[in-house]
């Protein structure tokens, strides 16, 4: 069984290996090759009897077509091992620190495009190559001599080779396609296929049609030239006039490589190229001989593989959750997959409309996204990956948890068990009620509120402010000490003293998100005055509609759980931020940009909003203030050329602090 699998891995890896690497034309994306790889791996290491001579592992790039003339490398072009996170990257820090002390790394990103040698005799560029199988490449000198950050001839009279990237802007890009398409050529997917299938034109015009571009970041011969670290040879081959990126950073420390790892993955959309990963090299080269090679890759360099932010993978079944306020939600059972840095086995896939208006069935590949902290969700369906066996979709008819027939209100999608007894719905009330954007009561994630509920101490939400009666009872539960339930109790404890917006959205009332309670309790001030509210006076506030309006109104006609609250001695009142609001803030829009140094952008932007501010993510005429921390990128060029008020980090504290244009 595992050496059929084998054969099948090695099978599916060599069939994409040619597609990508020969056709530029490939059927599975990067995410599902890698995935395909570190399975075989994995088997290959619990299983080394069963490594073939042809395993994928053991090679490093893909075959050479005929129509160029072949290329031998006299120093392999080696590929660089992959890594998904961070578990990943302390393990191969460690692994540099068993030879090396106190390394120092440099971090460059890693450019999406294809590799290449450029080799110069006296100076002069006399041969131009693909990687190819990492031996022997593809002579394609004469369409690297049209690209235009290529040096024809250097500054010294001297015999050199050089190593980089070829890529395709995004401005040359988004031209080539919108030509193509106005010719009624299909697209290229994406800039790296654009650039490899320009390099591999015959006719050298084509290429040079393409506006190309060159990143230089390897000096293979670095001894010839009398330097000691990789940073220096950077610099070498930039005072030789190679187009080297700007971006490349000394890291003494593996901090610093993470710090340089988070800012790029925020700011990577910014660049005018795509990056899909950084690469961390080891920076002194005698500590580089120290560390080797494996047959494969370098032991002192790793490339940081951002998370994919659309990934596919095979929808396994369909299972049915019941939500807070009754909504059935469909979610999708996945095969396992990495997205956004971690891996999910399921997917929201919202309501039977969203199923059934993209053709969702059982056991087809599908594409989804996961942002941020937001649940992934299943964007498309793979449909020439299906084989026939897949299975419809049919929506359930009673709910999952307690059997009562479902209900499906006019001008819905969805469908709502209408049982308010139902557990599921209590216990989806509960967890919401102690998150993060509610009543933020740290500890009780949906395993802990789940136990609770189970046991009988948690059946709605006022019973979390009587947990402190049963101290001693839920210290002898498995799992628990008095540490952790004097934090939990603290908590429960801290949450009294939110701001009535919190309180608002912890109710879980129907359509009042986060945002919502927000406004409402600016609005109001406190409950008491909210909860007299009628359904007209709702619906003369901005942004509130009447969907809204009758919601709160219907809530608040029959609950009585915010009474007992009040006896517990929860808050009930709005806690204004005490800012000066004037129009420095009030009603204009904001865009924050680069790394603030005292404090995250979460709590800037949340500083924005509650002095009056809008926070949007792209600079346009509409905006009225760009705020720029370091590194601030192109934000900050387009606020200028539009003539925008820029704020620097001193100044966006010091106008919070007065309330006042300087």
């Amino acid at each position: 069984m595992i050496e059929k699998r084998i054969d099948e891995l090695i099978k599916i890896i060599n069939k994409a290996s040619f597609e990508y690497y020969t056709n530029d034309n490939p059927s599975i994306t990067d995410q599902e090759y890698d995935d395909y790889m570190d399975e075989l791996i994995r088997l290959e290491t619990n299983y080394p009897h069963l490594v073939r001579n042809d395993s994928p592992t053991l090679k490093i790039g893909g075959e050479v077509i005929d129509d160029f003339k072949k290329v031998t490398h006299q120093i392999p072009m080696m590929s660089l091992g992959d890594i998904f996170n961070y578990d990943q990257l302390d393990d191969f820090d460690l692994k540099v620190r068993k030879v090396v002390s106190n390394p120092e790394y440099v971090c460059e990103l890693k450019i999406d495009g294809l590799s290449v040698s450029l080799v110069y005799e006296k100076g002069k560029l006399v041969r131009g190559a693909t990687r190819g199988d990492g031996t022997i490449g593809e002579d394609i000198t004469h369409n690297v001599k049209t690209i235009k950050n290529v040096p024809k001839s250097l500054p010294q009279d001297i015999d050199i080779e050089v190593r980089g990237e070829i890529y395709m802007p995004k401005a040359s890009f988004n031209s080539l396609n919108e030509q193509r398409k106005k010719k009624g050529e299909s697209e290229f997917a994406n800039p790296r296929n654009a650039a490899a299938g320009s390099v591999r034109q015959l006719d050298s015009r084509i290429a040079a049609e393409r506006k190309l571009a060159t990143f230089i970041y390897h000096l293979p011969n670095y001894e010839l030239y009398s330097l000691s670290t990789h940073y220096d040879s950077l610099k070498f081959m930039k005072d030789l006039t190679f187009c080297v990126n700007k971006e490349i950073k000394k890291c003494s420390s593996l901090k610093e490589v993470k710090d340089y790892i988070d800012y790029w993955t925020i700011h990577r959309n910014d660049l005018e190229y795509e990056i899909d990963g950084i690469v961390i090299k080891v920076n002194n080269y005698s500590e580089q001989k120290k560390l080797g090679y494996t047959a494969k890759v370098p032991k002192w360099a790793i490339a940081y593989k951002f998370p994919a932010e659309q990934v596919l993978t095979q929808l396994k079944d369909i299972e049915f959750c019941v939500g807070r306020t009754g909504k059935i939600t469909p979610r999708a059972i996945l095969n396992p997959v990495r997205v956004a840095g971690s891996t999910v086995s399921y997917a929201t896939l919202h309501n039977e409309d969203y199923i059934l208006s993209k053709d969702i069935k059982i056991g087809d590949i599908v594409s989804i996204r996961k942002a941020g902290d937001i649940i992934p969700e299943v964007v498309e369906v793979i449909k020439n990956r299906r084989t026939g066996d897949e299975k419809p979709f049919k929506m359930i008819t009673n709910c999952p948890i307690c059997g009562t027939k479902l209900i499906k209100k006019e001008n819905e999608a969805a469908y709502f068990c209408p049982n308010d007894k139902c557990d599921a719905r209590k216990i989806e009330l509960l967890c919401h009620f102690a998150s993060r954007d509610a009543m933020n009561i740290e500890g009780f994630g949906e395993s802990v509120v789940d136990d609770f509920y189970n046991s009988g101490y948690l059946k709605n939400i006022i019973d979390f402010y009587h947990l402190k009666n049963y101290k001693d009872e839920l210290m002898n539960k498995e799992g628990f000490g008095l540490k952790s339930i004097n934090k939990l109790l603290d908590a429960i404890e801290e949450s009294k003293n939110n701001s009535l917006e919190k309180l608002i959205f912890g109710l879980g009332i129907r359509h009042v998100g986060s945002k919502t309670a927000t406004l409402l309790a600016q609005q109001f001030n406190t409950l008491d005055n909210l909860k007299k509210a009628s359904y007209e006076d709702l619906c003369a506030i901005s942004d509130i509609g009447t969907k809204i309006a009758k919601s709160v109104v219907e809530y608040f006609k029959d609950e009585d759980i915010t009474e007992q609250l009040k006896q517990v001695g929860m808050n009930m009142n709005y806690l204004r931020p005490d800012y000066n609001l004037n129009e420095l803030f009030q009603d204009k829009t904001f865009v924050l940009t680069g790394t603030l140094e005292n404090m995250g952008r979460k709590e800037a932007q949340e500083l924005i909003e509650q002095m009056g501010g809008k926070n949007t993510s792209s600079v346009s005429k509409n905006t009225d203030v760009v705020i720029v921390g370091s590194n601030p990128g192109s934000k900050l060029t387009k606020a200028q050329n539009l003539g925008i008020t820029i704020w620097n980090e001193e100044e966006f504290e010091r106008n919070v602090s007065n309330g006042n244009l300087e």
